[in-house]
């Protein structure tokens, strides 16, 4: 990489290599699978287009947040934990309704999901608290506390419309916790609280009649949450193709395609279920994948998520403070547990939970988000990579010199 390249991508090259090489999957997959759309529009390549044009102003998301110094981002929750609160009660109130689900807020022409917004702001405000409430032996005991409240309140404006969305955020959270230090005892109790809340819920769904469900507002989509639930533990053996296919089409057909499919794939262009996967270039974008690039492209798509995560573990034991580290760990969990439930619903482990492959699937406000995160850990990056270098002994005069000429450099650029 010439000079030239390493001063305007500056941060962690890896980091970089991984997302670059997951927007040029985007590209090629969406391209691929958007085949509805294409005959929709009436235009062959206006998804590849409107794709290519989202990651390019991506890129330049990712570019402007890396320039960032780390230490802005603790003013992320001061005004965008209140903003992102008040977003999703009008959500609720008055979002617009799409696959069943309100969950999407039109404004100036712009149609985006709150919650997406609400998971990075809720991120950057647990790393916030966990860094302050940090002591020789882990986390103060009123740590947990404000994270629990902070987290509920989002959580739980979350759930009635997008209770995928509210677990994956609600366990990132845990790991987060986890990694932050706080107290075991805590976390256990928590998880014992948890489990009893399931135990509640399952309870309540069986006894509650069908129609007292349906007419609350807050669990109006049961329903939904149950038939895909039971759809997916319940056995077919007995049904036939045909009724298989009619009740849940999606999965079937993500089946399908990963069947159909061998080592190298059909290669890119060559897919025949993209033609009947309703999400085809957004939730089950991997059984695509998969289809067209076989096992070694299937492989190839997670092993950059896992590299993701690592990368971001390192960075993270090169901070010297509390806040980038947990961040940086924080905004990785979510990105790689997200991209893991993707993989789990399009293979079949789990039921259908409408999440997106991170960067991969077609979006527009959430790649861009996603391109946010990006950036942010690469910022922490260049922080933890300047930090290594400075010097840890007494070095010579002129050394000591140099050495200050090179703090003032950090200081001029915030990051001290």
């Amino acid at each position: 990489m010439s000079i030239k390249t390493k001063r305007l991508f500056q941060g962690d090259t890896v980091i970089w290599i991984v997302f670059f090489f997951l927007c040029m999957i985007s590209l090629v997959e969406v391209f691929s699978a958007a085949s509805s759309l294409s005959y929709g529009g009436g235009s062959y390549m206006q998804p590849l287009f409107k794709q290519a044009g989202f990651l390019a102003l991506g890129t330049a998301v990712v570019w402007f947040f890396h320039s960032v110094p780390c230490r802005y981002f603790k003013i992320i929750p001061v005004l965008g934990y209140p903003i992102s609160v008040l977003l999703l009660v009008l959500t609720i109130a008055m979002g617009a309704t799409l696959n069943d689900g309100a969950r999407w807020i039109d404004f100036l022409g712009i149609r985006f999901q709150p919650s997406e917004i609400a998971k990075g702001v809720l991120v950057i405000t647990v790393a916030l608290v966990l860094s302050f409430g940090q002591t020789e032996k882990g986390a103060a005991t009123d740590v947990m506390k404000r994270i629990l409240w902070l987290t509920g309140i989002v959580c739980g404006l979350i759930f009635p419309e997008n209770f995928s969305t509210a677990v994956l955020l609600f366990g990132t959270i845990l790991v987060m916790m986890f990694v932050g230090r706080v107290p075991l005892k805590q976390m256990g109790r928590l998880m014992a609280c948890l489990i009893g809340l399931l135990l509640f819920v399952i309870l309540m769904i069986k006894i509650l009649p069908a129609d007292v469900i349906n007419n609350n507002k807050l669990l109006h989509r049961m329903d939904t949450w149950t038939e895909r639930l039971t759809s997916h533990v319940e056995s077919r053996d007995s049904m036939g193709v045909k009724e298989v296919l009619q009740e849940n089409p999606q999965a079937s057909h993500a089946k399908i395609a990963i069947a159909s499919s061998n080592v190298f794939g059909k290669m890119p262009g060559n897919s025949e279920e993209r033609d009947h996967l309703p999400q085809a270039f957004s939730d089950f974008i991997y059984a695509i994948i998969i289809e067209e690039l076989g096992i070694v492209g299937a492989v190839f798509v997670v092993f950059l998520y896992v590299i993701l995560l690592f990368r971001a573990g390192r960075i993270a034991s090169r901070c010297e403070r509390n806040f980038p580290a947990f961040l940086t760990m924080g905004l990785a969990v979510l990105l790689v547990m997200q991209a893991m439930m993707n993989v789990l619903v399009a293979v079949g482990l789990a039921p259908v939970t409408g999440q997106p492959l991170p960067l991969i699937s077609r979006g527009g406000t959430s790649t861009l988000i996603n391109c946010v995160y990006f950036g942010m850990i690469l910022s922490v990056s260049r922080y933890a990579r300047k930090v290594e270098k400075k010097p840890k002994t007494a070095e010579l005069p002129a050394q000591i010199e140099e050495d200050e000429h090179a703090a003032e450099f950090q200081k001029d650029d915030g990051l001290q």
